[in-house]
């Protein structure tokens, strides 16, 4: 999972921190699930790409208007290639986590500001990088040979909670 973040008003958001934090979080995404698909087309290989999206394309948080937007992005993203690979055989679809506790993020969320955020989510807790790995599994297997364009939400039910 690679991504970037940012964080403050979007009245002070420099241009140049949109585009790296767009960059990175949508562009980047384009251009590897299109040379994924170049390379699987030119094979002759049926595959599956699978992006990895954020809650925060479907609802937004004070201060990561870079970030939401471009993780919106990669959802519709997802949809679109899907729409025009599918029938070559390769599926793609997404993946969003919710708050996923990682070495960048560890101090913030366990011990910072952001540790009273697990209130909001109704497992009780922050989620790991093993708890992404059966939504995985699943897209990336013959299990999941019916599903194109789909992003699944793996979150302990944040969004859910959020929506009530």
């Amino acid at each position: 999972m690679a991504g970037v973040a940012h964080s403050g008003r979007a009245v002070d958001l420099s241009e140049a921190e949109w585009r790296r934090v767009v960059g990175t979080n949508l562009d980047a995404v384009f251009f590897w699930g299109q040379e994924g698909a170049r390379r699987m087309l030119a094979a002759k290989t049926p595959g599956s790409i699978i992006n990895i999206a954020s809650i925060l394309g479907f609802g937004v948080a004070k201060g990561v208007v870079a970030y939401a937007t471009a993780k919106a992005g990669v959802i519709q993203l997802t949809k679109a290639l899907a729409l025009e690979l599918a029938f070559k055989g390769i599926r793609v679809n997404a993946i969003a986590p919710g708050y996923v506790v990682t070495e960048i993020n560890r101090d913030y969320l366990t011990s910072g500001p952001g540790a009273a955020m697990t209130r909001a989510i109704p497992v009780g807790r922050f989620g790991e990088p093993g708890d992404l790995d059966g939504a995985l599994l699943l897209l990336a297997s013959n299990a999941g040979r019916f599903m194109a364009g789909t992003t699944i939400t793996v979150d302990g039910g944040h969004v859910v909670a959020l929506s009530v």
